[in-house]
């Protein structure tokens, strides 16, 4: 079982997926940064200061000055400032992870287009080809058969059921 496991985990397929994890993780920190430090003041900017993580409805009823404040106090919070950063982070990736596949797809439609050297043929196969490319040119048994006089058939002898009907009459 041990051997079976390390076959699976050693195969390029599972390496490859595992990598991938581990940068997807660390992308994602990078977009979620990038998101809240760079993009998110812009748009605050532009909204008249509000920042987006600081959005939220008190569902328990009391007046609290922030988010944390609400948080800290146990209050029941409905938080879609957060989530529309979510959302901003995840159409960031999801436009990245776009653009990455349609450059992958567009290097293999390249590797695609390339046109594939020719396979050697074996030599066997050369050797057949050159039998027979020979026996082809040479018509020595058509031009033998055309130079050999028609020969003509010889009547066929009468039967014994013939001469046995003619010695009766």
């Amino acid at each position: 079982m041990y051997k079976e496991f390390k076959e699976f985990i050693a195969r390029g397929n599972v390496m490859d997926m595992a990598v991938g994890i581990i940068m997807g993780a660390a992308f994602t920190t990078i977009v979620q940064s990038m998101v809240k430090d760079v993009l998110m003041p812009f748009i605050g900017v532009f909204t008249a200061g509000v920042d987006f993580a600081d959005l939220y409805v008190n569902l328990s009823g009391g007046e609290y000055e922030s988010l944390a404040a609400a948080q800290e106090a146990g209050a029941a919070t409905v938080n879609y400032g957060i989530f529309i950063n979510a959302v901003i982070n995840f159409l960031i990736v999801a436009f990245v992870v776009f653009l990455l596949v349609k450059n992958v797809n567009k290097l293999k439609k390249k590797e695609e287009a390339k046109p594939a050297a020719p396979a050697k043929t074996p030599e066997d196969i050369l050797l057949l080809r050159e039998i027979r490319d020979s026996l082809a040119a040479k018509p020595v048994a058509k031009a033998a058969a055309a130079k050999k006089p028609a020969t003509k058939k010889a009547p066929a002898k009468k039967t014994a059921a013939k001469k046995t009907t003619a010695k009766k009459k």
